[in-house]
């Protein structure tokens, strides 16, 4: 009985680490400051999903998606996952450039990309007299 259910631990410990990646993704950008770290956090929550959509195609025992000469018609490993998993990385690494030049205009602007300082600022800003 526990050694079956070990077994099938062992047989989804891909899904269980893509919902660990996520979790630990979704802890640093909600409780981190830094824009940088909350950037870190969303790139690893996006090679969670990776990990998980590269789960979701794997079949045991199945061959590549390429026909030889030789072949059983046996099962074959789905390739839509991983054609979505190319499209995901270009966008990843997009989204990423794009945080991350958002990051320097707000380093530009306010002197930091630490969110309290920003926001301190920024109520300082309301708080003082007009002219």
């Amino acid at each position: 009985m526990i050694y079956s259910f070990w077994i099938q631990i062992l047989e989804h410990v891909n899904y269980i680490g893509a919902a660990c990646l996520f979790v630990v993704g979704l802890y640093t950008v909600v409780t981190h400051n830094n824009f940088i770290k909350k950037i870190i956090g969303i790139n690893i929550m996006e090679t969670s999903v990776f990990l998980l959509f590269v789960s979701i195609g794997f079949v045991h025992g199945a061959s590549p998606p390429v026909l030889t000469l030789g072949d059983t018609g046996g099962p074959f490993v789905n390739p839509l996952p991983s054609a979505l998993i190319l499209t995901g990385i270009v966008v990843g690494v997009s989204i990423t450039v794009y945080g991350l030049s958002m990051v320097i205009q707000i380093h530009q602007l306010y002197g930091t990309i630490e969110l309290d300082e920003i926001l301190d600022t920024e109520e300082s800003k309301d708080d003082s007299p007009h002219a």
